[in-house]
C-alpha cells in the first residue's frame, strides 16, 4: 500500500501553522508554557514534514506539474518559488531560535523569532496552500 504523501504533508503543514498561531498567541498573552509547547509542536510536525517530503521525493523522483493556466499559473508558480526558497531559508533559522530559547537568551531569541516567525508561517500555510492548487482545485 502506498502512503498518501502529498495529503500526509499538507496536514503536517496546517498542523505546523495551527501550532505556530497558538503558540504566537500564548506568548503575546505572556503565557510562556503554552507557548513553548506550541512551538515544540510546531518544530515536531515541522521535521516530521521534511522527513515526509524527502522521502516522498526520494521515492517519486519527480515533481507534479502544475496543471492549471492562466492568471492561476502565475500565482501557483510565485507562490510556490518563494515557498521553496522561504523554506530553505528557515532551516536554519528556526533551529537558531530554538537553541536561543532554550539558553534562555530570550531578548535574542525574540530578535531572531521576529525574522523566523513570519518566514515559518508562510512556509507553512502555502505549504498547504500548493497541495490544493496541486491536488483539489486544478485537477489534470
Amino acid at each position: 500500500m502506498e502512503l498518501p504523501f502529498p495529503e500526509i504533508n499538507a496536514c503536517l503543514n496546517a498542523a505546523a501553522a495551527s501550532c505556530l498561531t497558538a503558540g504566537y498567541i500564548f506568548i503575546r498573552a505572556g503565557q510562556r508554557k503554552r507557548h513553548m509547547v506550541c512551538m515544540v509542536a510546531a518544530c515536531s510536525f515541522s521535521a516530521v514534514f521534511l522527513a515526509s517530503y524527502l522521502t516522498y521525493h526520494y521515492q517519486t523522483g519527480a515533481q507534479t506539474p502544475f496543471p492549471g493556466t492562466g492568471f492561476w499559473r502565475g500565482v501557483y508558480y510565485t507562490m510556490l518559488i518563494t515557498h521553496i526558497f522561504l523554506a530553505v531559508a528557515i532551516v536554519p533559522l528556526v533551529p537558531r531560535t530554538v537553541y536561543l530559547a532554550i539558553r534562555g537568551r530570550f531578548e535574542a531569541h525574540r530578535r531572531w523569532a521576529r525574522v523566523a516567525f513570519p518566514i515559518w508561517y508562510y512556509v507553512s500555510v502555502t505549504g498547504v496552500l500548493i497541495y490544493f492548487f496541486l491536488y483539489q482545485w486544478f485537477q489534470p
